[in-house]
């Protein structure tokens, strides 16, 4: 059975391949695992780097709040890391093993079972564009078209929106599926239970737990996660599918360093096999394409303001809407 995203894609595709030239969009297509383990170690040691600095100035505010910030976008960065995975452009064998070790490393950061996220994610691939079919739009978009509710989504409160939504979803997945998916995530929540317990408990030092674990993971993450989504499929034309995703702004110097490349979505969905570190040129080699379809570029900024402050309406125009 063809998938609903494809079919939807055809009316388009041949204008897409032909804005980029063959040979570039070949060459965009190689996966060099060298780069990806690149990325993987430059977070380690930026990690690193915002530990050690809050366990030696902790007592500094002006030292730990930009730490527990770098923390939490790290540890959202690991989910982009196990995208990669999903999609199998991290390393060129799609069969070795390492891709399956490296899914479940990348998951538990950000405490998530990575056989759920796999089926979910490429479920949404599949279904993009449909009410029911794609878990993201259908479990996790906010229903209720408010901002105060709106504004949960940048809070703690994620998390158990968050966890409803994958157990809506996993509702509908084999046993076997479901119990692999509840193993996963038990041990995901174990290591981040363990993890402040051992600062606050072992260690006897309840402040390195709240600034190296509690506020990255419960407080920036959210924020992390809540913008990162918000600049994927919430201002689209229903009418093109060409536009069933949002054009970020390139921003070399922040957003693509903090969400590792995967503020380029809708580049992204056109060529899933495109390798996050291969987006910003797909971005650019797509300019006149998105010209010539009159997609307009936003940013986070002018996205969040229309999101809590004039309160659109998630998939749908927003430039065509009063304000809420």
């Amino acid at each position: 059975m063809a998938r609903p995203w494809d079919q939807a894609a055809a009316t388009f595709r041949s204008d897409l391949l032909a804005a980029v030239d063959g040979d570039v969009l070949k060459e965009l297509h190689v996966i060099r695992p060298w780069r990806h383990v690149a990325v993987v170690l430059r977070q380690l040691l930026v990690l690193a780097a915002a530990v050690i600095a809050t366990v030696l100035w902790g007592d500094r505010w002006y030292v730990w709040i930009p730490c527990s910030i770098v923390i939490g976008f790290v540890v959202f960065s690991f989910s982009v890391l196990l995208h990669e995975v999903v999609h199998n452009v991290a390393l060129r064998d799609r069969r070795s093993r390492w891709n399956r070790v490296l899914g479940h490393l990348y998951a538990f950061p950000s405490g998530l079972s990575a056989t759920q996220f796999t089926r979910w994610h490429l479920d949404h691939h599949d279904n993009l564009g449909t009410d029911d079919g794609d878990p993201k739009r259908h479990y996790l978009t906010p229903k209720i078209v408010r901002r105060w509710f709106k504004a949960l989504y940048f809070t703690p409160a994620l998390f158990p929106i968050y966890f409803r939504a994958a157990r809506r979803a996993g509702a509908t997945y084999p046993d076997d599926l479901r119990r692999k998916i509840r193993n996963e995530r038990r041990l995901a929540i174990g290591f981040h239970l363990a993890v402040p317990l051992v600062l606050w408990l072992g260690l006897g030092r309840p402040d390195l737990a709240l600034k190296l674990h509690l506020i990255p993971v419960f407080v920036v993450f959210p924020v992390a996660f809540a913008l990162n989504r918000l600049g994927q499929h919430y201002d689209i034309d229903p009418a093109d599918p060409a536009k069933w995703g949002t054009v970020i702004r390139p921003s070399p110097y922040l957003w693509d360093v903090a969400y590792l490349w995967s503020n380029y979505h809708v580049e992204h969905h056109y060529f899933p096999k495109v390798p996050f570190y291969n987006l910003p040129r797909l971005h650019q080699a797509l300019g006149g394409f998105f010209a010539e379809r009159g997609m307009r570029k936003r940013t986070y900024g002018g996205l969040l303001f229309d999101w809590l402050v004039r309160n659109r309406v998630p998939h749908t125009r927003w430039s065509d809407q009063p304000a809420g």
